[in-house]
């Protein structure tokens, strides 16, 4: 699996952490940024990152920010990209499960950092169930 990761500088701390995990899981992944915690818009990364997903360059993506929220609301303007808000385990189980999400968002100053590698490590684990959810899906993609 390949992922696109990313944050702004809301989120670089907690990306960092997350490359960390990554590499321990040995997981290949590609860092688009921020590189510090200087001001940057969180489109201008959110933007690469969709990209990558919705041309098929990185399976998964990653993208944190303060929230989540405006990462989340970038990324989904993407074909092809499921962009899903976790602050939970429960939440990145089922989308992975029901919605097939492709990127995962989440807000650095919302959790914290073991709760969300732990929604990391579930959400890269979680296959999709396909069935009915795969026709959900199918009636989203009609409409891209």
């Amino acid at each position: 699996m390949k992922v696109a990761l990313g944050s702004d500088h809301g989120g670089y701390e907690l990306k960092e952490e997350v490359k960390r995990y990554l590499e321990e899981a040995r997981i290949d992944y590609k860092d688009f940024g921020a590189y510090s915690t200087d001001s940057v818009d969180y489109p201008d990364i959110a933007i690469p990152v969709a990209e990558a997903v919705s041309e098929g360059k990185y399976e998964r993506g990653i993208l944190i920010c303060g929230t989540g929220i405006g990462m989340s609301i970038t990324a989904n303007k993407f074909k092809g990209v499921r962009a899903a808000l976790c602050h939970d385990i429960f939440s990145a189980k089922a989308t992975r499960e029901h919605n097939d999400s492709n990127l995962l968002t989440m807000g650095d100053r919302v959790i914290g950092k073991q709760l969300a590698l732990e929604i990391v490590k579930v959400w890269l684990d979680t296959e999709f169930h396909g069935g009915r959810h795969a026709r959900r899906i199918n009636k989203i993609k009609e409409i891209e």
